[in-house]
């Protein structure tokens, strides 16, 4: 059908699966926020402590999504296949699903009069706010707590055409070049400078990590040797400075130099990705391409986008006037949050994120959509022609004769 997209057989194995995985563990962050505050101090348990850190899965998807969206130019020669077609595509992927999720989110959360955390219930501000995505630049009540990251990535996207000309032109180095020293610059000078410190609401540390996936997208095309380097030995090497770190420093340390650590952490994701891109290493692999992982990496971007206010809802309604504070809540949260998301973010992406995918123009979804709709035709059965009733026999007329 004109319009569809067709599968990709070179499709990258195992990206799917870390963007499953990544989103279900924002939805587990979001349940052990809901059940233990004082944020970001580690409130519960020390052995869940790691589950405080819920910001990663979006340094995570940030990078991947930079690797993602560069897979395709780096096998043409860093190729973008124009400007305007790059933004519809966008635009025709992120949008649609995120614009129910917001009228869904507006709609549960006034139905319930349970806000977000910190914040008043959604209003008309928030609408025009989160809709036109700048709620990282002006301020309004948050409809979903999981929306700020859509924005960022929205905005990387206006220069993800120009590190891919960079790319092509210079090479890596001045796409890593472009994309880090200003935010170095602005990390530097935003403890001194007011308006710079303004603008870390943009969380500009996020460029870099959107260019380093870019830059490991090459490994797609690289020559054999340095396909064959032992890039997750090397992403190892270059996560454990980072995760010593956050050992000696602890959470609220760690929640404070998010902007620092984010660049630290970044090498270390982007080499990781191209690990997998090599099919390295082999177990990682294997459970990224499981069928479960798999299918949870189908909706994952609906996962993300609806779980928030569910797991808001049901921990504030209806878990915490009934469970002990404490494991007890957490446990019950998760056992009912989790699944509820599951099933409703599945059924989510069924109609507004799946179709999408597959269906590239409004033509061509408003085509299947009709074609599924339509009564399938019935094959005519043959009618039989009627039988010709037995002709009856002559019956000889009376005689004149007989009585």
């Amino acid at each position: 059908m004109t319009g569809a997209a067709a599968p990709d057989s070179r499709r990258v194995v195992g990206l799917d699966g870390i963007r499953g995985l990544a989103a279900l563990f924002v939805v587990v962050h979001h349940c052990w926020l809901m059940t233990f505050h004082g944020y970001p101090r580690n409130t519960g348990p020390k052995w869940l402590g790691f589950l405080l850190y819920g910001h990663f899965a979006v340094v995570v998807f940030i990078t991947l999504s930079g690797f993602s969206l560069a897979v395709s130019p780096a096998r043409k020669k860093w190729q973008l296949g124009g400007n305007r077609l790059f933004a519809q595509r966008r635009a025709w992927r992120i949008l649609p699903p995120y614009w129910a999720a917001l009228a869904f989110s507006m709609a549960v959360t006034l139905w319930s009069q349970v806000p977000e955390p910190a914040s008043a219930l959604p209003n008309g501000k928030s609408v025009v706010v989160y809709g036109l995505l700048v709620q990282d630049i002006f301020a309004s009540p948050v409809p979903n707590g999981a929306f700020w990251s859509i924005a960022v990535e929205a905005q990387l996207y206006f220069v993800f055409p120009l590190l891919i000309l960079f790319m092509r032109r210079y090479g890596w180095w001045a796409v890593l070049a472009t994309s880090t020293l200003p935010v170095i610059a602005i990390g530097l000078l935003a403890p001194h400078v007011h308006v710079v410190y303004m603008l870390l609401r943009l969380t500009p540390q996020f460029a870099p990590l959107f260019a380093l996936g870019l830059i490991a997208a090459g490994v797609i095309s690289a020559p054999e040797r340095i396909r064959r380097l032992p890039l997750q030995w090397l992403a190892l090497l270059a996560a454990l400075p980072v995760l010593v770190l956050i050992l000696v420093k602890h959470s609220t340390w760690t929640v404070n130099h998010y902007f620092w650590i984010d660049i630290l952490v970044g090498p270390a994701i982007a080499l990781m990705l191209a690990a997998v891109a090599t099919r390295r290493p082999a177990p990682l692999v294997w459970l990224l391409g499981t069928r479960p992982v798999r299918s949870l990496g189908l909706f994952s971007y609906s996962l993300y986008l609806v779980h928030a206010p569910i797991v808001v809802i049901i921990a504030r309604k209806f878990v915490a006037p009934h469970v002990a504070p404490g494991l007890p809540a957490f446990w019950v949260t998760l056992a009912v949050a989790v699944p509820v998301s599951l099933v409703f973010a599945r059924v989510f992406a069924a109609f507004f994120e799946i179709p999408f995918q597959r269906y590239r123009s409004w033509t061509a979804l408003r085509d299947a959509v009709q074609a599924r709709l339509r009564p399938v035709p019935t094959r005519a059965l043959p009618i039989p022609s009627p039988r010709p009733e037995p002709t009856p026999a002559a019956v000889p007329e009376p005689s004149v004769s007989e009585p």
